[in-house]
Parts: structure tokens; sequence; C-alpha cells
């Protein structure tokens, strides 16, 4: 859920001033997004929401490891979708390639859009604002969106002028030309080593 940011200023804030005031000593403890040059402060997420951003980013960690390409990020670093007026949001997993080393990753925040965004429901989000955001994204040049919903355990996918699609629990996802030979059920994003995993789909029955 998101609520006006309290003591923000009335005028939109470009980018720069952003920066400046998200890293003021009384806002370094606080979740804020800037939403076409108005600042707006985010809610804690709950554990259900933690743990299947943790299980997405694990596992897209493993596929940037293993095709040697790119980097995976979290907790919820800033990426700007616009310059005027000014768009900071916070991905909850983001995959980018704009760097390939440690070294050469810019020290603020992402500047060229992540090739995959993904944001993961929390009760309190309105339908609205949700897909608002994932406008913001597609526009800005982010190449597919993942909306992953841990209360009915899905994930949808978005991408530019194509319809969305709706995957459930023991669906394979996979990466398409976003992302070349990424695989995974649906599943592993909302299971803890204490669930099995669900049994494959059945053929239909002649």
């Amino acid at each position: 859920m998101t609520t006006p940011a309290v003591g923000a200023a009335k005028k939109l804030m470009t980018v720069d001033e952003y920066w400046d005031f998200v890293n003021l000593p009384e806002n370094m403890d606080r979740l804020f997004e800037l939403r076409r040059g108005e600042v707006v402060e985010m809610s804690r997420p709950k554990k259900p929401h933690g743990i299947v951003a943790a299980n997405i980013a694990r596992v897209l960690g493993n596929y940037s490891f293993a095709v040697n390409l790119g980097y995976v990020l979290s907790n919820d670093t800033g990426v700007v979708l616009e310059e005027t007026p000014g768009t900071v949001v916070g991905p909850d997993v983001a995959y980018c390639v704009d760097a390939n080393n440690y070294d050469d990753v810019e020290p603020k925040w992402v500047e060229s859009p992540p090739v995959l965004a993904v944001e993961v429901l929390s009760p309190t989000d309105k339908p609205g604002e949700v897909n608002e955001k994932i406008s913001d994204y597609l526009r800005a040049g982010v190449k597919v969106v993942w909306l992953a919903d841990p209360e009915v355990k899905t994930v949808t996918v978005y991408r530019p002028n194509h319809h969305h699609v709706i995957l459930k629990p023991a669906d394979e996802l996979t990466g398409g030309d976003e992302l070349p030979g990424f695989s995974c059920k649906v599943a592993d994003f909302f299971r803890l080593p204490g669930d099995r995993p669900p049994p494959p789909p059945q053929p239909p029955t002649p």
C-alpha cells in the first residue's frame, strides 16, 4: 500500500532531488518511490512477500551465473524509469545486463531498463496502482514483467504489445527471448524446503 510521504514537498521532484531526499538522515530507514515527480511512502512487506521475493531472486541468480551474464537486484533497489517527471521505483526483484563485473556496477540507481522486473503482490496493493506500475515498466523499456501473487500462487507475465499470461503452480515459466534458456516451475517461487513439489500435470484422458 502506498500513502503520501509525510513532509514531501508539493512541487514535483526531479530524480536528483529525490536522491537527496531519500538520503536525508531522517529518511534512511523508510521506503519511498518517486512516481511522476511525487514521493510516496511504501509500507513494509510481510513474511510471505519476502519469502517469494527471495525465492525468485535465488532462482534468477542461479540463472545469471549459469549463463555468465548480468546480475540480479533485490531489496527494492532504485530503478529510474523516467527523468521528467521523475519516476524512480523499487522492484522486488530485477534482472539487469548493463554490467557483468561487480566493479563495473554503478553505485547509485539503475539508469538502464532492466530486462526483467518482478513485483510481488501484497494484500494491501491496489489493482489500479499495480497496473499503472506495470505499464510504467513496459513503457520505460523493461522487456518483461512478472507479477507474483503469494496468496493464489500464480505468476502473471507481461510483455509489450502482448496479452498478459497467467501461470499456475504446476505450469512452467520460461524466459522466452528475454532470458534464453531460463525455465522453472511456478511452484518453485512459493515453496520452503519442507514443501513437496507439485505432481506433474496429467495428460488428458482419451
